[in-house]
Formats: structure tokens, sequence, C-alpha cells
């Protein structure tokens, strides 16, 4: 069948953020499927593609898969009005693409919630069926984080209500945000749920290390990787690091590797508070990614202390520390909590506590030994339930019952 997958902040293996679509479109391709994946120019994504942007988009077909991609800027760093700019282009362009070709299944995958619209549009003109892929619940994260106006979150919900009631399937990944999808209407037999998964063969304690200079050897280095936020609450690392500080403790380097609209107003913030067990990099390609995790000790997972990201978030980073064989130290509970304590495989603080945080660290450089330990099961967790390949595989079963022709009996009843 033909397929039409809608990502604006898609990326393949060679970019610096997060390739759940990719695998999951190579999944559908390695099945037989025409898909055709557009997407925008995410910074720190690299699509393959190369040469000059003709119309606004450029496209081409590697390893079976067909990319269009916009001339459509989007990043962490721009402002709300960039980023909002940014997603109604997108939109309108992808509603371009979707009315000039026949498609039997539309994937709408959000955020932006945005990326609804051309889905929507599609199976209103011409009956085409579409499948919701709820990466993060909006409204519910942005105004449970706060600072949008109550008119473009009232608009959000209506979009999300028509999502969630309209879709041949949702596909969540948690159960929390499944939840959502149920309470905003959806049918409970078309909510599924595929979370995020581990590439075990980019990530792995398999890999050569690499430690950036700053990084002495006695060092246990504690990297986070991923957007420096809002949401992401990194404020508290640094506060965890000023704890450390305090306590004169020099066997711990923090290592903030991202970008993000919070990051220059946190690097000022280290260098203020002479913060030099803090070390900040700019995003990196995932198999740079994977050789510094390979040379890490733990891995940090950080967000702001709202109590709606406990179950309603599925942050990336924490599958690839899994898969690099890291213990963790988190600051959330819930999903993640509960996450590491099968093994155990790390440690959850409660949010907005940087002194529970730094003592998470400290245990974990006073105690080497249960700290590997802990590492190897975070591995065998990975490698138990979190295969990325068993997790497309049942993605690629839920698009294509999307589009299954209803069995005999319900016709009759009908």
């Amino acid at each position: 069948m033909r397929v039409l997958y809608l990502h604006q902040h898609y990326s393949g293996p060679a970019g610096a953020t997060a390739t759940r679509s990719h695998a999951l479109a190579g999944a559908l391709v390695a099945r037989g499927h025409r898909v055709t994946l557009a997407c925008g120019h995410y910074d720190g994504a690299v699509t393959g593609l190369s040469g000059a942007f003709r119309g606004g988009r450029r496209e081409g077909v590697l390893r079976g898969l067909r990319l269009v991609e916009f001339d459509i800027p989007c990043g962490n760093a721009q402002g709300l009005g960039g980023r909002g700019l940014s997603f109604g282009r997108y939109a309108a362009s992808a509603a371009r693409l979707a009315l000039a070709e026949k498609w039997d299944l539309v994937i709408a995958s959000s955020t932006p919630l945005t990326v609804l619209l051309p889905a929507l549009l599609v199976r209103r003109l011409r009956g085409t069926p579409f499948l919701y892929e709820m990466r993060d619940p909006w409204p519910e994260l942005p105004r449970a984080l706060g600072g949008v106006p109550g008119w473009a979150l009232a608009g959000m919900g209506a979009l999300a209500n028509a999502a969630c009631r309209n879709a041949a399937a949702v596909v969540a990944l948690s159960e929390g945000m499944a939840g959502t999808a149920l309470a905003r209407g959806a049918d409970p037999g078309r909510v599924h749920v595929v979370p995020n998964g581990c590439d075990l063969d980019l990530f792995g304690p398999h890999l050569s290390p690499w430690r950036p200079p700053e990084a002495a050897p006695w060092e246990m280095l504690a990297v986070y990787a991923g957007a420096h936020g809002r949401a992401n609450g990194l404020d508290a690392l640094l506060e965890a690091a000023a704890v450390l500080r305090a306590r004169q403790e020099r066997r711990i380097r923090l290592l903030l590797v991202g970008e993000g609209s919070e990051k220059p107003r946190l690097r000022a913030l280290a260098a203020s508070r002479g913060l030099h067990n803090v070390t900040f990099l700019p995003p990196m390609p995932k198999r740079q990614l994977a050789s510094l995790l390979a040379g890490a000790q733990l891995g940090v997972q950080c967000l702001a202390p709202v109590p709606e990201f406990a179950e309603l978030t599925a942050p990336n980073k924490l599958m690839d520390y899994l898969a690099a064989g890291l213990p963790v130290v988190a600051n959330l509970p819930g999903r993640a909590a509960r996450l590491l304590a099968e093994g155990p495989c790390g440690i959850a603080t409660p949010p907005g506590d940087a002194a529970a945080l730094a003592e998470a660290l400290c245990w974990m450089a006073d105690n080497p030994a249960l700290r590997q330990g802990m590492g190897r099961s975070a591995r065998e967790q990975a490698v138990r339930r979190w295969d990325r390949r068993l997790l497309a595989g049942r993605f690629a079963e839920i698009v294509e019952g999307a589009v299954a022709p209803a069995p005999l009996e319900a016709l009759a009843a009908a």
C-alpha cells in the first residue's frame, strides 16, 4: 500500500536527534509498502538528501524510502512565534502533498499537533484513513508547563479531539498518553501503545569509547543528552553541581549535550557560579553520541518538576542510555522511575530536589561495582523489552490493520 508519513522533525541516523520515524518507516518499507516521508528542516536533523531546494522542497529515495524535505527551518532555539510559524508552513506544505497524490493511509506524527491538519483534511475530502502517532500529548503538556495563551490551548484541544475521534488508529508512546487519547474520545479498540525503543546496534558497550578532553580519567562522567528547553528543567542539574562543589566532590563531571532556548542562560549561570564540574557540548550525531555514552559511566534524565510529566512523557534519551548499558539517575517519578526500578538499573529522585539528585550522583561514585551491575541490568532490559526492531514490527502490524477491510460478520451486522 501507499503510505504518507508526516513527521516535521524527521532525521536519519546521521543526525543528532531522535530517529524513531526512520526506524518505523524502514520497517514498513521492508514489508513491501511504498512509503513517502515528508519532513521539514529540523535543527540537528540529517535527512540524507543533498542538493538545492526547488520550489521550497527537495526529494529522493534512500534505501527504498521516498523522502520529501520542505525548506522550513525549525528548532528548539526558536521562540514560540517562530516555531508556530514553522508549524503552520509545514502543515500547509504537507496538505498540498497529501492532496496531490493518492494514498492508502496517512500517518501523522505529533508533535507538533498541527501535523494533524493535513491528515484530517485528506480524510474529509478523499476519505483516506489516517493513523495518529502521539509522541507528546498536546495540549496536556503545554498547559501543565504554562506560558501558552488560552486561545492556543483551546485550538489544540479541539484539534486533538478531532484527531482522536476520527483516526483509524492511535499509537501512543506510553500508557499515560494512551489514556489521554481515550479521554478525548478515541475508540478503545483503536488505541495502541508502541513505546520508544533501543537501537541495540548503534548503542552499546561494544563500541569504542570517547570522552571529551574536559573529563579527567578519574572522573565519573554523567551525561545528559537532549534538549535544553524550559520543559527539561536543567537548572536542577546546575543546582546539583553546586551542591557537589560545596562538598568539594571532585570525582563527578556533569556533561550536558544538546541545544535549546535555555542553553545560553544555563551556560552563563554555570560560569557565574564557578561550576567547573559542568561541561556543555553542542548536539552531536547519534554515532558520536554512542561513542560518548560508551565512554561515560552514567546517564542523566532530567525534566522540570511538573506532575503531568510523570506518565505523559517517554524520553528517547532514556532508551539510548539503557541501550548503551549505562545506569541512570533521573529526577522524576512515574513511568521512568518504574523502568529504573526494574533490574534495578538506576535511581529516581524526587522532582525539584537538587540535594537528592546530588546524593544519587555521589552514591554512584561511591559504589562503582554496584553501578556497573546496574549498567549490565540496563543493557539486559534494553535487549529483553525495548528492542526497536521488534517494536517497529508491531507498529507495522498496526498500520496494516488500520486499512484492513472490516470482517464479513461486522459488515453483515452493519
